[in-house]
């Protein structure tokens, strides 16, 4: 089983939109006993006492456009200890990419990678805060997932 980790700054907007476009994915191809996916942040600014927030509105309301549930879904920070536990690490960009290594500290297996690396276009996944265009970060994740899961499907003979 290939164990995935979508990862951007605050697990409420690309990240959790990645993790759940890419299940949706998974489920059409049949593949779903052969992965594990799941969504974390960088940061704690999303996460009270413990608890994170749900998916942003918006977030959730461009998934919803394209029939994809994120409900139950709530931020959670990346750790140290989820290194060994993932195959894979996925940010939505370079500073993503930054902050990851900060957490890690190294990255002696190559599991840290872009999501846009994935496609032809390369470079980072619009941040829809900034941007408020969450039709165009979702055009950049569903790009990405459909890239990493072709990657996933060859490299794996799944």
């Amino acid at each position: 089983m290939k164990r995935i980790m979508f990862v951007c700054h605050g697990n409420i907007c690309r990240s959790p939109m990645a993790e759940f476009i890419l299940k949706k994915m998974i489920n059409e191809s049949g593949r779903e006993g052969n992965f594990c996916v799941v969504s974390s942040a960088t940061s704690t600014e999303e996460i009270w006492n413990g608890v994170g927030n749900p998916v942003y509105p918006p977030a959730k309301a461009e998934l919803m456009k394209h029939g994809i549930s994120c409900d139950g879904k709530r931020a959670v920070q990346l750790k140290k200890s989820d290194y060994d536990k993932y195959d894979l690490f996925v940010a939505m960009d370079s500073m993503n990419v930054r902050n990851i290594m900060r957490i890690f500290g190294k990255d002696e297996k190559g599991k840290v990678c872009k999501l846009m690396d994935f496609t032809d276009r390369g470079g980072d996944v619009a941040d829809p805060w900034y941007t408020r265009r969450f039709d165009v970060t979702y055009r950049d994740v569903y790009d990405g997932c459909e890239g990493l899961l072709s990657y996933l499907v060859k490299e794996n003979d799944i």
